[in-house]
């Protein structure tokens, strides 16, 4: 059976997990195929809440698979972590295979995230240690599961590499000084945990494929925060778009059939970057407000503003979006109007695609389509409209998603009105 890949059409925190979630109820597997703990899913299912961070949504079901592949940058400590809180929480993890392939974030790489972010233009930074991970990688100079597991391979790369990222460390002015037996003893600790968790990932998800199983490849952050297609240099260190399914897990692209974008009702970005339809004013503040819009990984408050149709056309010509998943329609609630960004001006000329360059970005004017708003949706609304569909929903609503489905030539088959699991509305094909 083809897999399904779930991509971010916007700048990430779009609710990628919760439609994860919701879709792995169907399939045999999910995988996570890039990004690190930089990322971060919020889950609500039944009024519990759980953030996850490394670990894909598949974990919180226990007849499915769960699996880390071969693109993803794993720190061992914050994985493990993850791990505790959710046997804590009485869902011990049993389901977990993790790539012998995917790369290891180790104590130097965020401690050189933080001198690097610190020390020159920022770009938003998580300091997660994502950035020099990758760069270690491409650098063909990375320690990957595979050798964080077998305890000499780990103590010959700890030795052969700890005096080279001292001394970058220092070049950059930092203060910092890596205690080489603690970091030690602690990754072989790591290692000596998670063993029986590693595996080769590539063939199974490939034996998986060829059996007939339905595998859903879960994407973290989102189109715009692309190391090659998003607002460089305010981006990821990953491929977050469809095509990072691919080489993050090693399956085909002929193993793919579809590719869910999942979008706001509206866009927000965290941290540094450009960002044409951002309100500072009263509006603003409602969206940031209504939508609890706080960083999963960070804290950090979002930023908030308009629907962005030049930037989620641009993503759905990259990804090739089959399906449109829309989330938190129901914060557009209470507003009196509605505005969606249809093109930009730049110098005085029409744009329907954004330019390469951050700063042209940032310096384009949004031209608006204005829609009339709807009131709130109370409870007994949400539960009719999960019940009866989307035509229960308010006409203006309705006329909302009717534009953007129209504008984006792709068919609406979420929509989530509420921050639940089951307050979801699926658009049967």
């Amino acid at each position: 059976m083809p897999a399904t890949v779930i991509v971010g059409a916007q700048w990430g925190d779009e609710g990628k997990g919760k439609v994860t979630d919701v879709l792995a109820q169907r399939s045999d597997a999910v995988v996570r195929y890039q990004g690190g703990n930089n990322a971060g899913h919020t889950i609500l299912i039944r009024g519990e809440e759980f953030k996850l961070h490394h670990l894909p949504a598949g974990v919180l079901h226990p007849d499915k698979r769960a699996v880390i592949g071969n693109g993803v940058v794993i720190d061992p400590g914050v994985l493990l972590g993850e791990l505790e809180k959710l046997a804590q929480k009485g869902h011990a993890v049993r389901n977990l295979t993790i790539s012998d392939r995917a790369h290891v974030i180790l104590p130097w790489h965020t401690l050189l995230d933080g001198a690097r972010e610190d020390g020159r233009s920022a770009v938003g930074s998580t300091k997660r240690g994502i950035g020099p991970t990758y760069a270690d990688k491409a650098a063909r100079d990375g320690l990957r599961m595979a050798e964080l597991v077998d305890p000499e391979a780990l103590r010959a790369h700890v030795r052969d590499h700890l005096p080279v990222k001292q001394g970058i460390l220092r070049a950059l002015g930092s203060g910092q000084v890596i205690d080489g037996e603690a970091m030690l003893r602690n990754t072989l600790a790591y290692g000596e945990r998670l063993r029986p968790f590693v595996a080769d990932t590539t063939t199974l998800l490939q034996d998986l494929h060829e059996q007939g199983q339905h595998l859903l490849l879960e994407g973290a952050q989102g189109t715009l925060l692309d190391i090659d297609h998003g607002t460089y240099p305010f981006v990821t260190s990953s491929s977050t778009t469809a095509g990072g399914a691919c080489t993050g897990t090693g399956l085909p692209p002929s193993a793919i059939r579809d590719v869910w974008a999942v979008c706001k009702a509206y866009a927000t970005r965290v941290g540094l970057g450009p960002f044409p339809t951002e309100l500072k004013d009263a509006d603003g503040e409602y969206l940031a407000s209504a939508g609890k819009e706080f960083g999963t990984t960070t804290g950090r408050k979002r930023r908030c503003g308009w629907l962005d149709l030049v930037l989620l056309r641009y993503a759905t010509r990259l990804n090739g979006f089959t399906g449109l998943c829309i989330t938190k329609l129901d914060v557009l609630g209470g507003m009196h109007k509605l505005k969606v960004a249809t093109h930009y001006t730049l110098d005085g000329q029409e744009l329907r695609a954004p330019p390469a360059r951050a700063d042209q970005l940032e310096r384009c004017t949004p031209v608006y389509q204005e829609f009339r708003g709807f009131a709130k949706l109370s409870e007994a609304d949400t539960r009719r409209i999960v019940q009866r569909g989307l035509a229960e929903l308010p006409s203006p609503a309705q006329e909302y998603l009717d534009f953007v489905h129209k504008q984006l030539h792709v068919p609406i088959r979420l929509v989530g009105i509420g921050p639940g699991r089951e307050d979801t509305v699926e658009v049967r094909a």
